[in-house]
């Protein structure tokens, strides 16, 4: 039997790219610019739990992860990004409502809430809201969780916790260099961008206006030459007699 004809072959589709971040960061930016420059390329990104940051570049659930500091970098890559601005979490109706911040000084007796002892940020707010103490949070985290029942100020003379970007270590190639870059705030015609390296088609070369190219076809001289062309007025005058 004569062999089947063989169908061209159709290019291989990009790896995708996988993104976790914790509560808090609002990663549409990046994704935006992901889609601009890389259409291609798909890109997913999924919500993860304070205690399960890590985990998911661990397990492979995840290529990247946004994860809030500080964290165990044992075989990890590690770029700080910002600082959050720490907020305290009153019950509403609370004093602090008065005011547009409050310092920590100000607040020494209060009972403040183990946010981890409460099962995390979540239950932490739920455990506020019924008048058992207060809590300190990143304001991004009190802010996205949105409890009614609580009043929320920023925090002075408190730290402050920080975001950062984490992978793997080896597990860096052109797709997860391209979204570090973007996160980092890297231009689509910068140099260390693995897009802005690949090989573009060649443009034409522009003719040479300067006389290097072809020359034009000598035109057929229809007239007899003027003898007395150039000459000036004097000349033509000498002439008479």
């Amino acid at each position: 039997m004569p062999d089947a004809e063989e169908s061209p072959e159709s290019p291989e589709p990009q790896p995708g790219l996988r993104f976790a971040y914790v509560a808090g960061v609002t990663p549409g930016k990046w994704i935006r610019r992901w889609e601009q420059r890389m259409p291609d390329v798909p890109l997913e990104a999924f919500m993860s739990d304070d205690d399960a940051q890590l985990s998911v570049l661990r397990d492979g659930s995840a290529d990247l992860s946004f994860v809030r500091l500080p964290v165990d970098r044992e075989g990890l890559n590690v770029i700080p990004l910002y600082e959050e601005q720490p907020v305290v979490v009153a019950p509403k109706g609370h004093e602090i409502s008065v005011f547009e911040e409050v310092a920590l000084a100000d607040l020494a007796e209060e009972n403040f809430l183990d946010v981890d002892e409460m099962g995390g940020p979540d239950m932490a707010l739920q455990v506020v809201a019924s008048g058992a103490g207060l809590a300190i949070l990143p304001m991004s985290v009190a802010r996205h969780l949105n409890n009614k029942e609580t009043v929320m100020r920023p925090l002075t003379g408190a730290p402050g916790s920080q975001i950062a970007l984490a992978w793997l270590v080896g597990t860096e190639g052109p797709v997860v260099e391209e979204f570090i870059g973007i996160v980092r705030g890297r231009t689509a015609q910068s140099s260390r961008q693995p897009s802005s390296q690949q090989e573009k088609p060649k443009k034409a070369p522009k003719p040479d206006r300067r006389g290097g190219g072809p020359k034009k076809p000598a035109v057929a001289q229809r007239y007899a030459p003027n003898p007395d062309k150039g000459r000036g007025k004097g000349s033509r005058k000498k002439g008479k007699r």
